[in-house]
């Protein structure tokens, strides 16, 4: 018999998949595990024990197994002393306030109203899909089934929401917000007066919304850049509308040709669709060929047309010179025109499914008419899109168009302005020295995945992407080598925990960690979490259950909180937020006062619950709640405070324990594991292949707390099998971390 000593002390691979099992020859196969559950992977190579949840909060929200998401949590930092947990629900928000001094997580604000009194239009169909941005005290919030929702802060305890609404011109003829040709290309639009309510507007072919009401009522159309908000549809190729301000085109300068001893004067406008003996209004002209400009200003008659873009009218005086000019003036005409458009947003066009901030500018894309548009607000003014002239703080509005309609789902501010859609990830670079700019801007193509509904988020110097379909969890990071973004794969070797996500979620040095970690929010109540170095190269993933299912986290600074759905004890199910707190040791925990060994726990546990009772260092129980109380009085009758809640699973579960050998491995061949020399630190429960480490107290007075155990410690086994594996859990819900450990195998 030979015995060989194999050292377990780095698991930065995690959780591996099962199809990896088998590759003994991989340094991945000695630094993972089969089964790592509800354990952090620690910097130095070991595993702690996740915290546990403290109860914060129980909903009344009737569980319905069949959304995906029924109350979502979103972080709201104003400052470091003002910070919030946004729950955002079915046409309702809730807003906890966390007290800047005692750490305490209170509800501050119920909304289900915005400022119009309308109900709020959140659907629990659509929660996981939501899209949201934050600077200072506003909150936007995007789905195209809406317009942009503001969740404005007005005091420290107080909200309301708001519409987005776009800023207006002064005298609020003119609003600042997106346009695009919808018709088709040569449509005209024929409009019966320059100014006024109730005017006629005709298309030359089929285009107003006929539905009972029209989606178009309400909406506004620009003809040659003048504003005429939709009050009527009569039929599909007939709307009525109100002109918010007169009809006039702005020629472009030096638009009139004279003709030596004429009257008539030639002039340049791109399609005007006017006709002979059409009356048009001039306005600002300067004087040219001698003719003065009131005798060219005023109303005028189309006298001839030459072609589309030039026509003839005839002056109040003859020209003594043939020449150019003209000054800039404009021209008051409702005739048929092609260069029409409508506002991008509307419950016709649908409203923007993506929102983020960058470069001091507000970003919206992808609306159901313009999915792979993106919409860039005037630089600083949040609410303004207009585009002005183009000037460098002018809005920036880019269609991606690389050949292919393309559904933009996210855009997220990192390195560059980087744009996920359903099939593709692209990217709007950055210039050095310079900010982005409408003449600058450009969209590039980088991969060809295509992104879910999961908000990406930035972690570890990249952005993290769920592709489509939920199978595969990347990375779009920018590889110098390749002078061009990439898209790894991170969840390749931990596949089988990437469970349908509805959620990611980052945190960076909190819960007492140095490390930071993704959390994915999977669809069956799992989290996958990730942990990731990529200065020392380690990457692993393990998962974190509890008694009930995980539907949402958020972070807070360092602070982590979880909407978690338990069985209360009852059959009854109940959203609960919670905290993971390092030094709780059970799921809704909550530290009761009692008398005698009697706890009434009827405020958060109904009868038939079954809990766990912990006093500090020592485990006093399982017990099931009845009559409201929990009763340990026959443990322990002087017990008057205790920490109450459900226990959750904790496992390390070992790859086969394999070696090679002068003949080659000894996968397949009967083997066993005699001992395991386990590293503890600060442990009070550990059990290995169910043998128990017994902790005693440090004196012969029971009445002391247990000590937890740091250090060494073998636990002898016994059993051959052609894959020898060590197990470790808990029979106490108490602190475990393990730095490493030494299987014995015999063979």
């Amino acid at each position: 018999m030979q015995k060989v000593r194999i050292p377990l002390t780095n698991f930065k691979y995690g959780e591996v998949s099962p199809s990896l099992y088998s590759r003994t020859d991989t340094e991945l196969y000695n630094q993972s595990a089969q089964r790592v559950e509800n354990f952090f992977l620690r910097a130095e190579g070991g595993v702690i024990k996740r915290p546990a949840l403290e109860h914060i909060y129980k909903f009344d929200i009737t569980v319905d197994g069949t959304k995906v998401q029924q109350a979502r949590l979103l972080p709201f930092i104003f400052s470091d002393d003002e910070q919030y947990i946004v729950s955002l629900e079915h046409q309702k928000i809730r807003v906890f306030l966390i007290n800047p001094t005692t750490g305490v997580v209170a509800l501050t604000a119920t909304l289900t109203q915005d400022i119009n009194s309308q109900t709020l239009k959140f659907d629990h169909d659509f929660l996981h899909e939501y899209t949201f941005a934050q600077a200072g005290d506003v909150m936007f919030i995007c789905h195209p089934t809406f317009m942009p929702q503001q969740l404005i802060r007005t005091s420290l305890s107080s909200f309301q929401v708001e519409p987005f609404v776009f800023d207006q011109k002064s005298d609020n003829k003119q609003i600042y917000q997106p346009y695009f040709n919808f018709q088709k290309s040569g449509v005209t639009l024929d409009v019966s007066a320059t100014s006024g309510s109730g005017v006629t507007l005709t298309t030359g072919s089929a285009y107003w919304d006929t539905s009972s009401p029209s989606k178009h009522i309400g909406t506004t159309i620009r003809y040659n850049g003048a504003e005429i908000e939709i009050t009527g549809v009569t039929n599909s190729t007939v709307a009525t509308g109100d002109i918010l301000d007169t009809l006039t085109v702005s020629l472009d300068v030096a638009p009139f040709r004279t003709t030596e001893s004429s009257a008539d004067v030639e002039v340049t406008m791109v399609n005007h669709g006017l006709s002979v003996g059409d009356s048009i209004v001039i306005a600002g002209a300067a004087s040219v060929g001698n003719i003065s400009n009131s005798n060219l200003n005023g109303t005028r008659s189309v006298a001839s047309i030459v072609d589309d873009n030039r026509f003839v009218f005839t002056a109040g005086g003859s020209a003594n010179a043939s020449e150019d000019g003209g000054g800039a003036p404009k021209i008051q005409s409702h005739a048929p025109i092609t260069t029409w458009d409508e506002q991008s947003f509307s419950s016709l066009r649908g409203f923007p499914a993506a929102v983020t901030f960058h470069e001091n500018r507000l970003v919206f894309a992808g609306t159901v008419a313009q999915p792979d548009a993106i919409f860039m607000s005037k630089s600083g003014k949040y609410y303004n899109f207009d585009v002005g002239t183009a000037a460098d703080n002018d809005s920036i509005q880019v269609t991606a168009s690389i050949g292919e309609i393309n559904q933009i789902r996210h855009v997220v501010s990192n390195r560059d302005l980087q744009v996920f859609t359903a099939s593709s990830e692209m990217y709007l670079p950055a210039f050095q020295n310079q900010p982005m700019t409408p003449t600058n801007v450009q969209v590039r193509r980088q991969t060809s995945f295509g992104c879910g509904f999961e908000r990406p988020v930035v972690f570890d110097g990249a952005t993290v992407f769920t592709q489509k379909g939920g199978a595969i969890i990347r990375e779009f990071l920018f590889s110098d080598g390749e002078a061009a973004y990439v898209a790894s794969p991170i969840s390749t070797v931990s596949s089988h925990l990437i469970k349908t996500p509805i959620e990611q979620n980052v945190f960076n040095g909190a819960l007492n960690r140095s490390e930071s970690y993704l959390f994915i929010t999977n669809a069956d109540g799992t989290i996958a979490v990730f942990n990731s170095n990529r200065a020392e190269k380690r990457a692993g993933w393990t998962e974190f259950t509890c008694a009930g299912t995980f539907v949402s986290t958020c972070t807070i600074d360092d602070r982590v909180f979880a909407n978690v759905v338990f069985n209360l004890g009852d059959g009854t199910e109940k959203h609960v937020l919670c905290e993971f707190v390092a030094t709780k040791n059970t799921d809704m925990s909550t530290v009761f006062t009692g008398t005698a060994g009697v706890f009434d726990v009827s405020a958060d546990f109904n009868n038939g619950a079954v809990v766990e009772v912990v006093n500090g260092n020592n485990y006093i129980g399982q017990f099931t709640v009845a009559s409201g109380n929990v009763d340990v009085s026959a443990v322990d009758a002087t017990l008057t405070s205790a920490e109450i809640g459900f226990d959750f699973d904790v496992t390390l579960t070992t790859n086969p324990i394999d070696a090679p050998i002068a003949g080659g491995p000894l996968t397949g061949i009967p083997r066993g594991v005699t001992s395991v020399f386990v590293d503890l630190n600060n442990t009070l429960s550990v059990k290995v292949n169910d043998t128990n480490l017994i902790i005693r107290n440090v004196t012969d007075d029971l009445s002391l707390q247990q000590q937890p155990f740091t250090g060494k410690h073998e636990f002898r086994l016994l059993g051959y099998s052609a894959d020898p594996q060590v197990t470790i859990t808990q029979s106490a819900p108490l602190p475990l971390q393990i730095n490493g450990l030494i299987a014995e195998l015999v063979f």
